[in-house]
Formats: structure tokens, sequence, C-alpha cells
């Protein structure tokens, strides 16, 4: 099951790269030649250890689905802030691409996202519920509603920006669905750094 949905996942992204959803005009210029194909992710279950709290049990296991999802993605970078939780989501994905995980400064999103757009090629960022919606934002695509921070961490990002600059992204789940209203029995604070 989990291989049909990193193929599906690896698949929309293949074809959102060449439909546009907006003019090269909307959009900053895209400096590399290489299409940029960006998923994004907020880190996963955390415990509530303190202000850097390491992931949870099921944290880690949503990790390893991630990776298993992208496995397929050809996946060249991985960037995680310089928190626990975000690092240790991003940890399975950059061991079964074969990359180290880079740091980012999620103070400096819109530096970050002209970064990618200059880079070029397929990355996977892990960030927070505030940071995640913003940089698909910065980078063209549709951040979609507000994340909930008691328990919603099943959102994948894909965005791609074509050779010519044009945008197109979609939001897919991935592992265990988020659960609105076990979220409100089971209510669980994310207090936002940035």
């Amino acid at each position: 099951m989990n291989r049909i949905i990193c193929l599906l996942i690896v698949a929309v992204a293949v074809f959102l790269s060449g439909c546009p959803s907006t003019t090269p005009e909307e959009t900053p210029p895209v400096v590399e030649s290489k299409p940029l194909v960006v998923f994004l992710v907020r880190h996963a279950e955390k415990t509530d250890d303190g202000k850097d709290p390491e992931l949870s049990e099921p944290g880690k296991e949503r990790s390893d689905v991630l990776a298993d999802v992208l496995r397929s993605a050809n996946v060249e970078h991985v960037h995680s802030t310089d928190f626990i939780r975000t690092r240790d989501t991003a940890a399975p994905a950059a061991k079964e691409a074969g990359v180290e995980v880079e740091k980012y400064d999620p103070r400096d999103l819109a530096g970050f996202a002209n970064k990618l757009r200059e880079t070029g090629g397929r990355h996977l960022v892990v960030g927070h519920s505030n940071t995640t919606p913003e940089l698909t934002k910065l980078l063209g695509g549709d951040p979609g509603t507000e994340i909930n921070e008691k328990g919603e961490y099943d959102r994948l990002y894909v965005v791609t920006i074509g050779k010519d600059g044009t945008v197109n992204s979609a939001l897919m789940r991935y592992g265990k669905a988020f659960d609105e209203e076990a979220s409100e029995e089971n209510p669980e604070e994310e207090t936002k750094m940035f």
C-alpha cells in the first residue's frame, strides 16, 4: 500500500511540473536551468519534553513512512530547521536518498525560497506548522488552511517550478491520517518558535 502511495506522489509531482497554475509573470524567475520540485512537511509527532523535544514513537514511525513515500522521488537535497524534531523527521529520508540533512534558517524563509529556486532539483524541506505553509506560499504554491497544531502532522505539500517559472502545487497526506476530533480530546500545544 505504501509503495502505491509513493508511486502516486511521484506521479503527481511529475504531472504537476508540466501543468501551469500560474503564469511566469506571477512567479520569480528560475535562475537555474533545472526544474524545481519541493516536498514540504511539518515535523512528525513530538514528545512533551521541553523547548526542543524529540520525536515520539508515532513521530518516529511517521518519519520512516515519509522516507518510504519519497523513496523513488529522487530527492537530491534534504533540509531541516535546527531542532531535534525536524532533524529527526528528515533523517530517514536523507539516509534513504544518500544525502546529509542541510540546515536552514526559518527566520529567513524568503531567502531560503530564493536559494531553492536558484538550486533547482528535488528537495525535501522539514519545518513547522507555521513555516511549512509560509514557505509553500513563498514558492508560489497554495498553502491551504492553517495547520492544526494540536495534531495535524500528515500534510505533504508538493511544489514544482518549471524552467519557465510556471508554478504548480498539490497538497497530499501521508502516514496516519489527522483526526480533528481525536486531537481535541488529546490537545498537544506547539509553541511557535519563529
